[in-house]
């Protein structure tokens, strides 16, 4: 009886729950013994050994730590004691922790990647839209991102004297300060740029950050043991800190300056408890949701998370990256681990890759403020990822590392099964080529053309023609053989179709194999028709094809604004990790075609494909795109192309390699070697075109070598080609056109002034983190 009384009560409990809009949120994560999920209890032991030292060295009083991974929780422990004056108190699990500066990503710039997603901040605006008063002194072209990625050109602390008249006063202080260095010119860790972000979410929401962040992040995610201002019972179990006012700060926050606002800021002021970061932590390694529960979106997290050149550091937007702190943590997390610590001695990192999260609380600056725990936290991390058994390697594709044998369908295969029901009855244009084929090796239009109830009357190709063959300046007009139908060549007298050739239709089709780079030009194709199907009052139909070097990665400076033409459609990176349907979307909302677009989409296309994973059969794309691996290489190799280099045209691997005359392979290949670029090794090689640039003579070179393609950076690897170049050989290189298929000036001018790698690519951050929002919104898959 009493166990159906029970079940009576938890079923009605539960029916509340969702009445009253969600189930209830689970507040823990499930605990496990290290063994069931792959990990070795032995070496999470050697924690204990490392913590117990800590104690022994005085490097705090107590600490509590927690490991967790493949979503469960199998290392938790309390060491030591949360306070020792005025008396000591043991350590417990449930201890409630100022999280310091951890304050930073976890409320602060997760509130306002929530706004940015929801298109309330734009990244790249400037501060002063928000808080016109911070424009005083010089810091009006100061913008969000810099903020969030500590260049914003401020003070990392300013004067305590500034908030000696209270909140309201200290704010109008801080939008006064004057520039601590130009913007953007040198990383310097603030705290005066996270106060200002809690400040642009007051502004745009009306909330302050404790109230905002407590209502769509923590109370959504069941973390009800963290908030800024601990209440009585919270505060109970809090860990002491140091003395303020004769006494001791307990759930009171140490920081002075947060402080001094109320205990509410951007910087510092939140408490939280190991459990409940867990949570949180879990949250972000599945995409921004727990418990049914979403406080970002996959995009969003990716956004927050990746890597962000400045200067002479890599961050995350808000989060510190592991090539800060790789002395600390070595090999063991992967290239995509991010994290954050805090002044009061706390610490969390997480590696989506490993889908392990590590979490190190304590109170070191109790009693006296001379405790340290930055090596100590980095070496509980490291243990923590060597207790992984069969490491796990992070993926550079979905079907290929994880054994699955997904049948990837095209465009057309997908219209196929819908027995071509969107185009029935309609009157068709195709804009094709010889990469328009299904599955089981059928053209596209032979396709079309057998499909009852479907009329197939014209045909339009893009540059190198019907048959994917020619590498000329110009294409002619002519018929297929096959069909008797006319093809218009738009890439000949007009790269558009004419109104002519779009008489007496009621649809343009587009179905092309893209090479995933800007200045591949039947994206821009593309794009011309659908103005034309616009003007025509046609509709415009998309048969997507995945993009061969994933759909994940992108990189390279935007195309600024002005430098737009037939090889930079759109402002775009140089290697925009979309489908030519989601580009489609892109361009008809941000160009305003406003056509009447339908992409038929992929199915079982995963977006850390390449084409090799999907089953499908590579037809070369174009005369010298002869394999996935030139693919690869060709955001970075091919913006070469229009300086005097040769790019291997005129012979078997065109992209493979690079060379000249005037060039010394050899002295080239060992400074590339020497630059620390992962994932690619380079030969020096000698090599003849017999067409093309340099046709006939020999060329001295360096041969790509890519040995993981999970590492390689193709367009950081093009633009570190490009600096070598400048420094060994500044009077035989011509880079005067080389900016034409780069397309950012900034960027340009940095490679022949011979700025470094790093330097040249932080110049493009902000563009690349502003794009990557743009593009969410535009994601099929």
């Amino acid at each position: 009886m009493r166990s159906h009384a029970l079940f009576i009560i938890c079923f009605l409990s539960v029916v509340l729950s969702l009445q009253n809009g969600h189930a209830e949120v689970p507040r823990r994560l499930p605990f496990t013994r290290p063994e069931a999920v792959g990990m070795d209890a032995g070496r999470l032991a050697f924690i204990d050994f490392v913590v117990q030292r800590g104690l022994e060295r005085n490097s705090m009083p107590g600490a509590v730590v927690l490991v967790g991974y493949q979503g469960k929780i199998v290392f938790l422990k309390a060491f030591g004691d949360r306070q020792l004056k005025p008396e000591k108190i043991a350590m417990t699990t449930d201890t409630l922790f100022d999280m310091a500066s951890l304050t930073k990503p976890v409320a602060t710039a997760t509130s306002v990647m929530q706004l940015v997603e929801r298109g309330k901040i734009k990244l790249s605006d400037p501060v002063s839209k928000y808080i016109p008063e911070f424009a005083a002194n010089g810091k009006q072209d100061v913008t969000v991102y810099q903020l969030l990625t500590h260049q914003g050109g401020l003070i990392p602390d300013n004067s305590m004297k500034d908030y000696r008249d209270g909140p309201e006063q200290a704010m109008e202080r801080i939008y006064a300060l004057k520039l601590y260095y130009e913007p953007g010119t040198r990383f310097a860790y603030t705290d005066v740029g996270f106060i200002l972000l809690a400040e642009i979410v007051k502004r745009v929401t009306g909330q302050t950050v404790h109230e905002y962040s407590s209502k769509n992040i923590f109370q959504p995610l069941g973390m009800k043991e963290t908030g800024y201002l601990p209440g009585a019972e919270l505060r109970k179990r809090a860990a002491t800190t140091q003395q303020r006012e004769k006494r001791w700060m307990q759930g009171e926050v140490h920081d002075p300056r947060a402080y001094a606002l109320g205990g509410v800021a951007g910087h510092a002021g939140l408490f939280s408890t190991a459990e409940d970061l867990a949570v949180y932590a879990q949250a972000l390694l599945k995409q921004g949701t727990y418990g049914g529960a979403q406080i970002l979106k996959p995009a969003t997290v990716d956004i927050m998370t990746r890597d962000y050149p400045v200067v002479d550091v890599i961050r995350g937007l808000g989060w510190d990256k592991l090539s800060r702190y790789s002395s600390n943590r070595g090999d063991l997390f992967s290239r995509q681990a991010f994290g954050h610590g805090g002044f009061t001695g706390t610490s969390m990192w997480i590696d989506p890759a490993q889908g392990l999260f590590v979490i190190f609380l304590s109170n070191r600056v109790h009693p006296d403020g001379k405790g340290s725990i930055n090596s100590l936290a980095g070496r509980i991390g490291t243990i923590a990822a060597a207790a992984i058994n069969d490491r796990v390697q992070p993926q550079t594709g979905g079907a290929a590392v994880s054994g699955d044998k997904l049948e990837v369908l095209t465009g057309i295969d997908v219209l196929r099964q819908q027995q071509f029901k969107p185009l029935k009855g309609l009157r068709i244009g195709l804009i094709t080529n010889h990469t328009g084929v299904s599955r089981d090796g059928k053209s596209t239009v032979q396709l079309l053309q057998a499909a009852p109830g479907v009329h197939l009357k014209t045909l339009f190709s893009p540059e190198h023609g019907f048959a994917g063959k020619l590498d000329v300046a110009k294409i002619d007009d002519s018929t297929d053989q096959k069909t008797g139908l006319k093809i218009f060549s738009l890439y000949g007298k007009t790269r558009t179709p004419t109104p002519e050739s779009l008489q007496d239709l009621d649809v343009l089709v587009f179905d092309i194999q893209d090479i995933g780079t800007r200045f591949y030009t039947y994206i821009s194709t593309m794009g011309n028709a659908m103005r034309a199907a616009k003007k025509q009052g046609i509709k415009f139909i998309v048969l997507d094809r995945p993009n061969p070097i994933n759909g994940v990665d992108f990189a390279g400076p935007v195309l600024e604004e002005g430098s737009q033409s037939f090889v930079g459609y759109h402002r775009i990176p140089v290697r925009h990790g979309m489908t030519a349907g989601e580009l489609a979307r892109m361009f008809n909302e941000e160009l305003k075609i406003n056509v009447d677009l339908q992409v038929i989409p992929l199915k079982n296309w995963k977006r850390d494909m390449y084409y090799d994973e999907t089953g499908l059969t590579w037809v070369n794309p174009s005369p010298n795109m002869r394999n996935l691996n030139e693919a690869v290489l060709y955001p970075g190799i091919g913006l070469l192309e229009t300086t005097n280099l040769s790019v291997g045209r005129g012979t078997d691997t065109p992209f493979e390699w690079i060379g000249a005359p005037w060039l010394d392979g050899m002295k080239l290949a060992r400074q590339l070697n020497r630059s620390g670029l992962s994932g690619v090794r380079f030969v020096p090689v000698q090599f003849t075109p017999e067409s093309s640039k340099f046709s006939g003579e020999l060329c001295g070179g360096v041969n790509f070598i890519i040995t993981d393609r999970g590492q390689f950076q193709s367009v950081r690897t093009g633009l570190e080609v490009a600096h070598q170049l400048r420094l060994l050989f500044p009077d035989q290189w011509e880079t005067k056109s080389f900016n034409r298929l780069l397309g950012n000036q900034r960027v340009f001018d940095a490679v022949v002034a011979g700025q470094s790698v790093f330097a040249i690519q932080a110049l493009s951050q902000q563009e690349l983190a502003e794009f990557a929002v743009r593009r969410a919104k535009f994601l099929l898959y």
